[in-house]
């Protein structure tokens, strides 16, 4: 893509800029709230495409490690939900665990990153 063209996360940030500053302030009511529901919508969608690649990754990594084989990321977790469900993985594994809640943070980062604030 050309250098001239805002990349899609800066054109969001800009967006979503505009409604939170300009428009938001002036608002009541049904407008309003809708407009905070947009307003969020863009921040996620802005996040996602920030954050999600190396997310992606990782979690795909994690599960190679715990399911012992390669595979896509959708696979592995099925795979990893079925070796759960035969036992063959404990539930107290640490490994499992910290995939777990690495997978719970990272769609946090994404879908609503005050819940990760202490």
């Amino acid at each position: 893509m050309p250098q001239s063209v805002p990349s899609m996360p800066a054109l969001l940030t800009a967006a979503v800029k505009y409604l939170e500053e300009d428009l938001f302030p002036a608002l009541t009511g049904y407008h309003r709230f809708q407009t905070r529901v947009t307003i969020n919508v863009l921040n996620i969608i802005r996040r996602e495409l920030e954050m999600r690649g190396a997310q992606s990754a990782a979690e795909r990594t994690r599960l190679r490690t715990l399911v012992g084989r390669d595979g896509d990321t959708e696979t592995l977790s099925h795979e990893l939900s079925k070796l759960i469900r035969q036992g063959a993985i404990d539930l107290n594994d640490a490994n499992l665990r910290t995939h777990l809640r690495q997978s719970l943070a990272d769609a946090l980062a994404i879908n609503n990153p005050k819940w990760l604030k202490p």
